[in-house]
């Protein structure tokens, strides 16, 4: 039986908000109101998770607004701040930790709408909130650029969402996350006051609204920096042995004259579920996942040497009917299992940098057969370390807190994916001290995506 149980129909209430009065003040704005298009938008893939499914499954906005521009974002912050309804923004809704589920009901801000690129210089692109990664992408490079890094739902997800609700992704190993000086440009944004602002934040000030969940104002626009768009090989190196997969991958993550974006240690027997990549995937066997430049084939293989075995290497593809391989990896890794099996979740983990490879095996030992290994390189403060998104077998609640601990207890932070408020899914366990005082100043109701930030009080009476 399926550890995520089964859902009863949801009983559509009476909203305790004026949203009468909301459609009023928002004529001549795209509005849905249908209750079962409201629901299934008012989901991401929380679902992920177990307790989550459980906890949001009865979770819903009240009604859907679209703006097409920023001048509508800014007239629904209004008519909601002087209604006093809830306002949670979502894009593509890709998200796994369900921050684009309103909590408290209310609004549901569609920025999809908000397409486009405004400019474009080397190095650097300004665009809308709702553009697509890959949209923009595919823009750039013509000019012989790219996005510095991606989640692994690029093809579908939102530069908004990704700033809003992401961390890093495919390419990291090279850039770090998005919280690493320089990964965001400038961000504007709307303010959810009776007379909203528009907001400039550029340089540190952005990272007032890197993975905030939309808590800390409405992105409308961003200023990102891109890389140079290298012929992309990618490649799978299979290996008898899990460590030697993740010894290779780290000599490779720490060759700086190697040019990459993706190495991706993933354990036996997870690439047994990768559906049309398991040709590729001997049985048995624990993989090695790269994305490499071109021009750097020759020294990565030299690597690599005669400790594993290349079952794949082809040029990158991302056009339609293709899957591109890195939807293997970060947490698509996850979704491949789910796919077939709901009966498992997983961790978000960051290994110390000082004792990478020994933390690493360390784990692995500990939780042999409950907790299956993959982890992604990744440069953080300036060090190469990896992250982890583990296969984990879910047993019962106590046992998934259980296996958290023990892993912090071992020097290993977890980015607990099971909970739904900034702080208890932060490795830190506290919300960034920036944040939240910015969200006193742009949300003084407190209607951004309540209870996602629980550390915030409200400075003015509702």
């Amino acid at each position: 039986m399926s550890a995520i149980s089964e859902r009863k129909p949801r009983v559509q209430q009476p909203s305790r908000y004026d949203i009468a009065g909301l459609k009023a003040d928002l004529d001549g704005i795209q509005l849905i109101d249908e209750p079962q298009v409201v629901r299934k938008r008012s989901r991401d893939f929380f679902w992920y998770s177990p307790i989550l499914n459980t906890e949001l499954a009865d979770k819903s906005a009240d009604i859907i607004a679209c703006p097409r521009d920023e001048a509508e974002v800014v007239r629904v912050a209004a008519a909601c701040a002087r209604r006093r309804i809830p306002l949670t923004v979502r894009a593509a809704g890709t998200g796994n930790y369900g921050q684009a589920v309103p909590l408290e009901g209310g609004v549901l801000l569609d920025i999809t709408a908000l397409t486009g690129i405004e400019w474009q210089k080397p190095g650097s692109v300004r665009v809308a909130a709702g553009a697509r990664l890959l949209d923009i992408d595919m823009a750039t490079r013509a000019s012989g650029f790219e996005l510095r890094m991606h989640p692994s739902t690029k093809r579908s997800a939102t530069i908004g969402g990704f700033v809003a609700g992401g961390s890093g992704g495919v390419g990291s190993v090279t850039y770090g996350g998005l919280r690493e000086p320089g990964n965001i440009l400038a961000a504007r944004i709307v303010t959810l006051e009776e007379e909203p602002r528009i907001l400039e934040l550029r340089d540190d000030a952005a990272q007032k609204v890197n993975r905030s969940y939309g808590t800390t104002g409405i992105i409308t626009a961003l200023e990102m920096p891109l890389a140079p768009a290298w012929p992309w090989i990618d490649v799978i190196v299979a290996f008898d042995d899990y460590m030697d997969a993740f010894q290779a991958g780290y000599e490779v993550a720490l060759a700086d004259g190697i040019v990459k974006k993706l190495v991706t240690p993933i354990s036996a027997p997870i690439p047994s579920y990768f559906g049309a990549l398991k040709q590729h995937c001997p049985e048995g066997k624990s993989i090695l996942i790269c994305m490499i430049a071109e021009a750097s084939l020759g020294p990565f293989k030299a690597i690599i040497g005669n400790r594993g075995t290349t079952t794949y290497e082809a040029p990158s593809e991302e056009g339609p009917g293709t899957v591109p391989l890195y939807e293997y990896t970060w947490n698509h890794t996850t979704l491949q299992w789910l796919k077939s099996d709901r009966s498992i979740t997983y961790l978000q983990c960051l290994f110390p940098h000082d004792r990478l490879v020994e933390s690493a095996a360390e784990m692995i030992a500990r939780f042999p057969d409950e907790v299956l290994a993959h982890h992604e390189f990744i440069r953080f403060g300036g060090r190469v370390t990896a992250s982890a998104l583990p296969i984990l077998r879910y047993s019962t609640p106590e046992r998934l807190n259980e296996v958290i601990a023990l892993h912090e207890d071992a020097g290993v932070m977890i980015a607990n994916p099971h909970v739904v408020s900034l702080e208890a899914g932060s490795r830190h366990k506290r919300a960034d001290a920036d944040q939240l005082g910015f969200k006193r100043e742009v949300d003084p109701y407190g209607l951004l995506n309540p209870g996602k930030m629980a550390s915030f009080t409200a400075s003015q009476a509702k």
